[in-house]
């Protein structure tokens, strides 16, 4: 995809592009887009020489890196992620200028600073690229089913168990599975009337996986919410929501994951509730009333 061929949004997510094809690189087009990653400011100030020399690699290697991102010039590269550095200096401006993962020996001052930079520029990231087209297929296949399951390991699990939790307030029946064994039996048993969701921030954990193919072979739709489009979890899925988080297989210190798929969670429920308003906004009135009068009696 030449540069002429990128559109204006294509230009301003650029960097949401480099680290969405992080997993797909060469070892040494890996290296160049994490100079990049890491300081989009200072990588925009690189020659082609420069930045190969940084990274041990050839010139020509630069040269097709740039070119698989879309560009037919580097300097076209350089002035989106100028761009790029402006836009997340702006979003980050009232918090203490701090950058890089977390260090042995940072202070927790600045642990704070890093962490809140990161999940900022997570959720700023993710709004920016959701689908939301698919968004809207997600909520129709929603709110016409009779019963949604979902699945995910580690932080995913908890990101499913928010999901129930949040659907479930507004009337929908909802499964949240926190063991494969279970998730999959649970999956062979769907029909066409059921919605199968995994959470899987890489999209490539096995279980996660095997949950959304059973589901799909027994006949319901399936929607994964996993920070990269063309991973196995996606392929799985009728529809794919994808994150934008400021975390990769690569960086084991990165932080972010967990709050681009709560945004999500938080914009799918949302829009669900607004596709039936008044009988949610009834549900949510009856459900506040009885925990708060129930914890009220409690207190008594």
């Amino acid at each position: 995809m030449a540069k002429s061929a990128v559109n204006a949004a294509d230009s301003e997510a650029v960097l949401i592009r480099i680290r969405a094809a992080l997993p797909s690189l060469r070892p040494s087009e890996r290296r160049i887009a994490q100079v990049f990653v890491d300081s989009p400011s200072e990588g925009a100030t690189l020659s082609v020489a420069e930045l190969a020399d940084r990274c041990e690699t050839s010139t020509t290697s630069v040269v097709r890196f740039y070119k698989r991102m879309g560009y037919s010039h580097y300097k076209d590269l350089l002035m989106d992620l100028t761009r790029e550095a402006m836009r997340q200096e702006m979003t980050t401006s009232s918090l203490p200028p701090v950058s890089g993962d977390i260090g042995r020996n940072d202070s927790l001052d600045v642990i704070v600073a890093k962490v809140a930079i990161n999940e900022t520029l997570s959720i700023s990231d993710t709004a920016r690229s959701l689908d939301t087209e698919a968004l809207g297929q997600a909520v129709t296949l929603i709110t016409g089913s009779r019963r949604i399951d979902t699945f995910g390991m580690g932080a995913g699990s908890l990101v499913g168990l928010d999901l129930q939790q949040k659907l479930s307030r507004v009337g929908r029946t909802v499964i949240n599975w926190s063991d494969p064994h279970s998730a999959w039996t649970a999956a062979a048993t769907l029909d066409s009337s059921c919605v199968a969701i995994a959470i899987s921030h890489s999209g490539r954990t096995g279980d996660t996986v095997d949950f959304l193919t059973v589901a799909r072979e027994s006949g319901a739709a399936t929607i994964a919410i996993t920070n990269f489009h063309t991973s196995p979890v996606a392929s799985a899925a009728d529809v794919v929501l994808t994150t934008s988080a400021r975390e990769s297989a690569f960086r084991s210190g990165a932080l972010g994951s967990r709050i681009a798929q709560l945004m999500v969670v938080d914009c799918l429920f949302t829009a669900v509730a607004q596709a039936s308003y008044d009988t949610s906004v009834e549900a949510l009135r009856n459900t506040y009333r009885v925990v708060h009068d129930r914890s009220q009696g409690g207190a008594r």
